[in-house]
């Protein structure tokens, strides 16, 4: 007996049920919440996998919240994870107080560094040197949000290298860069805390002091950190947090892309998925 052919006006239906189809099941998949610290990274990461997360399906939303915050939520299963979490150094207490209560799936970034900052004319190059030189810096360290890792650690550093007559300021990500943009432009000594990957250095030629008791750590990894039951509730959206990686340049990229006049984080993770479709294929289930 002779298959049944499909004309035109049948194949059009088919493709009109399959399109019903995929939409039922892109609203199917339900929601998902991230939760990230207002970082340059942490800004183009999570945008980054809500853009990809959202083209599978899911309805995404991502919220800044306190570094501690970020942990407290994902350990309590008021939401479902993170791609900002910075170990086995800065964040490290945070981990220790939850790490039975929260899925850690491992690395999506390794080669980060943090430490204290200056510029590269500045004639010294190590922690300890800033004990003699504080005046020249106006006895400041420019820093960033207070609780967070890098600040908790400065902390540390300024006790261990004897700099209490120096003071921690603290602002934000966005206020450190423009002080230290504007102490550059006018050649003035200044020091802040910082990280790699960061914009600034790109464009500024900065170095980080030595620091010999080692207190910041080595180079570090961000992690992805998901709740429990992730797995079961989503095995698809788990799948792809689990398969998340992508190098410093990578991310640099991205984060150079957000600082340009009127950048849209969102958008830029967009225009980054449709630049690197290969890259993001990998992460797919």
């Amino acid at each position: 007996m002779d298959k049944p052919r499909l004309t035109l006006p049948s194949l059009a239906l088919l493709g009109l049920c399959a399109l019903f189809s995929s939409s039922a099941l892109a609203e199917s998949k339900g929601k998902i919440e991230l939760v990230y610290g207002e970082w340059t990274t942490e800004i183009a990461s999570t945008n980054l996998i809500k853009v990809v997360l959202e083209d599978l399906g899911y309805d995404v939303t991502i919220r800044s919240v306190a570094v501690g915050a970020m942990w407290q939520a994902i350990a309590e299963g008021d939401v479902d994870g993170m791609v900002a979490a910075w170990l086995p150094t800065t964040q490290q207490n945070y981990y220790d107080n939850v790490r039975d209560r929260i899925d850690d799936l491992g690395p999506n970034l390794i080669g980060t560094q943090v430490g204290l900052v200056v510029p590269s004319y500045v004639e010294i190059d190590t922690i300890a040197e800033l004990k003699d030189s504080a005046e020249r810096f106006d006895n400041k360290i420019i820093g960033i949000e207070p609780g967070t890792g890098i600040m908790r650690r400065t902390e540390q550093v300024m006790a261990t290298y004897g700099l209490e007559e120096m003071k921690l300021v603290e602002s934000s990500g966005p206020i450190m860069t423009a002080v230290l943009g504007d102490a550059i432009e006018d050649g003035d000594w200044v020091v802040v805390t910082g990280w790699t990957p960061h914009w600034i250095f790109s464009t500024h030629e900065l170095k980080y002091l030595a620091d010999p008791e080692n207190i910041y750590g080595g180079v570090e990894r961000i992690h992805t950190v998901v709740r429990k039951g992730l797995a079961e509730d989503m095995p698809e959206a788990y799948a792809v947090l689990d398969n998340f990686h992508w190098t410093p340049e990578q991310m640099g990229e991205l984060m150079a892309w957000n600082e340009e006049k009127r950048a849209d984080p969102y958008e830029n993770a967009r225009r980054w998925v449709e630049t690197y479709p290969e890259v993001v294929e990998a992460w797919l289930p």
